[in-house]
């Protein structure tokens, strides 16, 4: 689930780093102002998803903590799109709870 959240969050930076206009909907109801700068925080936010995701795999200690943090961080971050994209936003929150709870729920050392 952390990969595939991770993955949203890339491909949601990247488009709003490579073209404005394709997260741009009628030119009201985004709360973030540059998305530019929106679209690399995604980019970022979604590639420390992805490394997480595999540190989880190969059992890595710090990938526990890592991934709490981001996904937490990431939805969070979909607060900026909520008024305008509310089902992306929405999807996107529920995967990173999803995350958040299995990586809390069954702590086991």
């Amino acid at each position: 689930m952390l990969l595939i959240a991770g993955s949203f969050d890339l491909m949601w930076g990247l488009a709003a780093v490579l073209n404005d206009e394709v997260v741009t909907v009628g030119g009201h109801g985004v709360i973030v102002f540059d998305f530019t700068v929106w679209g690399w925080v995604h980019i970022v936010t979604g590639a420390i998803m992805i490394g997480a995701g595999w540190g989880l795999f190969s059992g890595a200690g710090w990938a526990r903590w890592t991934a709490i943090g981001i996904a937490t961080l990431s939805a969070l971050l979909q607060i900026g799109v909520i008024t305008t994209f509310p089902l992306w936003a929405l999807a996107v929150i529920a995967l990173d709870s999803i995350v958040i709870y299995q990586l809390t729920a069954r702590w086991a050392d």
